[in-house]
């Protein structure tokens, strides 16, 4: 079954020095820490750099509801955390399409004496240092071998495009959802909670 206890310390752990590494998880629902969101910050001397990049992090061994968590065996930290970009990234070792990681530690490699930070830090690092001869995106990998500056200006693209939200189009989006009536402190909350993701963050807040 998943270690709830542990997981909670792993959270403030982790958020406690957000200020420094730039990473914080947070949980994705209420009353729910077997779905995590997590947010790292892109490399610097990278295409990724200046980016904030949000992870799907989902924990093995719960049955996931809109209200509770139902334990099961073999779960984390026994069993790696499932983890995935939410941001679209070009990268050899990532999913263009489906976000899905190809990284060692999240595999056969995990050890239960490995945490979501280090998991993070991990997927920060294969981010400063791709691995084309293990792809998980044949096409990104393919680029980044044959045509290397064509792949940095793909990757930055996608980084100025997908993972870059200035504070004034955040205030603009949270602007305009309280003007149709949602209480601000659950609008922000909302739009952190899908990546700033302004038609997701409303389907959710109407949904509420």
């Amino acid at each position: 079954m998943v270690d709830f206890a542990r997981d909670q310390k792993e959270l403030q752990e982790c958020n406690r020095d957000f200020q420094v590494s730039g990473i914080k998880v947070m949980p994705k629902g209420e009353a729910n820490l077997a779905h995590l969101l997590g947010t790292i910050p892109g490399p610097i001397g990278t295409p990724y750099e200046g980016g904030t990049f949000k992870i799907d992090i989902t924990l093995p061994g719960a049955t996931l509801g809109p209200i509770s968590v139902l334990e099961c065996e073999d779960g984390y930290p026994f069993a790696p955390p499932k983890m995935k970009f939410a941001t679209k990234v070009w990268h050899p070792n990532i999913s263009s399409q489906s976000g899905a990681i190809c990284l060692d530690i999240l595999k056969d490699q995990w050890s239960p004496a490995l945490t979501l930070k280090t998991a993070l830090l991990s997927i920060q690092a294969l981010l400063s240092a791709p691995e084309p001869d293990d792809p998980q995106d044949a096409v990104v990998a393919q680029q980044y071998l044959r045509d290397y500056q064509t792949f940095l200006g793909t990757a930055r693209y996608w980084t100025e495009a997908l993972a870059m939200t200035s504070s004034l189009g955040v205030e603009e989006k949270v602007q305009k959802l309280v003007e149709m009536g949602f209480p601000e402190d659950l609008v922000r909350t909302t739009l952190e909670n899908v990546g700033g993701d302004e038609n997701l963050a409303l389907e959710k807040l109407c949904s509420t």
